[in-house]
C-alpha cells in the first residue's frame, strides 16, 4: 500500500470515530432562535462551509490583459538615438551636476 493511501483510510477512520462520538444534540442560539441540533450535523454544516469559503479565497485570480495585447493595431517605432531623450551622449540641456553624474 502507497503512503497516500495508508493515510486515506487512518483520517477516513479517525473523522468516523470523531463524528459516531458527537451524535448528541446541543442547543444553538443563532440570532434570535434557539434550536437543537445534532453535533454531527452542525459540524458537517461548518466543514462545509469552511471548505466553500477556503475555495473561495483560494482561487486564483483573472490576469489583465498584457499592454501588446491591446495596442496591435499600433505600428511599432524605433526612435533615433538623437531623438531618444534617454541618450546619455546628449549633453545639451544638461547642468555640471548632472554631467558628473552621468559620466
Amino acid at each position: 500500500m502507497s503512503f497516500k493511501t495508508l493515510t486515506i483510510i487512518v483520517l477516513s477512520v479517525l473523522i468516523t470515530v470523531i463524528f459516531m462520538q458527537n451524535t448528541d444534540e446541543v442547543l444553538f442560539t443563532i440570532l434570535w432562535k434557539e434550536i437543537y441540533v445534532s453535533k454531527l450535523l452542525m459540524m458537517l454544516i461548518v466543514t462545509i462551509f469552511g471548505f466553500i469559503i477556503g475555495l473561495i479565497i483560494a482561487r486564483p485570480k483573472k490576469k489583465a490583459p498584457l499592454a501588446t495585447e491591446n495596442t496591435k493595431d499600433i505600428p511599432f517605432e524605433v526612435n533615433k538615438p538623437q531623438d531618444d531623450y534617454l541618450n546619455h551622449n546628449d549633453k545639451k540641456g544638461l547642468s555640471d551636476e548632472d554631467r558628473d553624474y552621468i559620466n
